[in-house]
């Protein structure tokens, strides 16, 4: 009888001490989500990436494509990197948290290359894992994110700006490079200089109105 109260003791006090914001045991993929994303109007193709993940294992080739959208002329949307971040992205099967993250891109408005290696600090490591492993305090009836994931933002001028999002979902700033030029230009000098696109009618439009915002990435 003694033994049988320890026990409910024990079951009882563990239980008021569960925490229900635990994601733990919901559903999750094993892996995280690589994306890339541009200012607007500041159109950009990426062509290739690479991870190299806290294992030291390199992962090539996790990427690439264009990144994008624009809106309308009435301000200055391309300035900074707006109120969102997100879209959709690669799935980095087989890594672990990343290390580092490389990325060669094109800057179709600038008709430039750029290259990077990004490194990717142990606070946005932590942020990745709570993010499928605890609830959101504002919806803790909604499981935990399904898949962590990692946005890579490319602007003119160079510049790499990376994001985590958390367990509500917020993006949170985790790390900034800047890029170097690629010396052999556009896809590693195979098409004699020439890039993935013409610069758009539309980001002309804008560019001629407000011009590069430099700076203010």
């Amino acid at each position: 009888m003694r033994v049988f109260i320890t026990l409910l003791g024990v079951l009882l006090l563990s239980g008021c001490h569960a925490d229900p914001l635990s994601g733990k045991n919901d559903p999750k993929d094993p892996w995280w989500q690589l994306g890339f994303i541009e200012p607007f109007y500041m159109k950009v193709w990426v062509e290739d990436s690479a991870v190299e993940d806290i294992n030291g294992q390199l992962f090539p080739h996790t990427g690439g494509s264009a990144a994008g959208g624009d809106l309308g002329y009435d301000k200055e949307w391309a300035r900074g990197w707006g109120d969102t971040v997100g879209g959709s992205g690669w799935s980095v099967a087989g890594a672990n948290l990343p290390k580092r993250i490389y990325v060669r891109w094109q800057s179709i408005v600038e008709q430039q290359t750029y290259r990077a290696w990004v490194s990717i600090p142990e606070e946005a490591r932590k942020i990745m894992v709570t993010s499928t492993n605890r609830r959101c305090p504002e919806t803790p009836h909604q499981t935990a994110r399904y898949m962590a994931s990692v946005y890579i933002g490319l602007a003119p001028g160079g510049i790499v700006q990376v994001w985590v999002r958390d367990e509500c979902r917020n993006t949170i700033k985790v790390a900034r490079a800047q890029a170097e030029v690629e010396p052999l230009g556009p896809s590693q000098g195979k098409t004699n200089g020439r890039y993935a696109y013409q610069i758009s009618e539309g980001s002309k439009r804008y560019i001629e109105k407000y011009g590069i915002p430099y700076g203010s990435w």
